[in-house]
């Protein structure tokens, strides 16, 4: 019998790496000269991530340590969304941002056609938010992969449970 050859394309943070960028980023706002006095600030609570600042200018700094610390963790920041700044408390403005986690049903759909459109032999399926990818030859999986990788997605993706049942 034919051996099945399977792996999942996802999109995947590391809420822990993500809690330890914040962190440091906090202790960064906390000795910097340029926000001794300030009410800018980070909060996180293990789904969004809240910003603070006293004007757009030191917002947008905050922002820029934020993302700073996200790529020396190995976070792609790709996975961070974005809301409107909104002015907050005590004469200062806050934005949100979103971890962007699993593949939502657009971009599956996008991905599968591209499968599909490969004219290899596999198959895709989307699975909740996740889209599995099988066939019998390995190298047709690992040519998937390049086409997936090449394409620009607006998320980052990995590729896991590679798997030989």
């Amino acid at each position: 019998m034919a051996k099945e050859n399977t792996f999942d394309i996802v999109s995947q943070v590391d809420l822990q790496e993500v809690n330890n960028a914040v962190n440091q980023a906090l202790k960064e706002l906390q000795t910097r000269f340029d926000f001794k006095g300030s009410k800018s600030g980070i909060t996180y609570d293990g789904e969004q991530i809240t910003l603070v600042g006293d004007d757009e200018f030191k917002l947008k700094n905050v922002v820029d340590i934020l993302e700073a610390k996200m790529v020396k963790r190995g976070i792609n920041l790709k996975a961070l969304r974005y809301g409107k700044i909104e002015p907050s408390a005590r004469d200062t403005v806050r934005q949100r941002v979103n971890l962007v986690q699993g593949v939502d049903k657009e971009l599956a759909k996008v991905i599968t056609k591209l499968v599909k459109e490969s004219k290899l032999k596999v198959q895709a399926a989307i699975q909740n938010d996740q889209v599995r990818i099988s066939g019998k030859n390995r190298d047709d999986l690992q040519e998937i992969m390049k086409i997936i990788k090449g394409h620009e997605f607006n998320i980052p993706l990995q590729f896991i449970n590679y798997r030989t049942f």
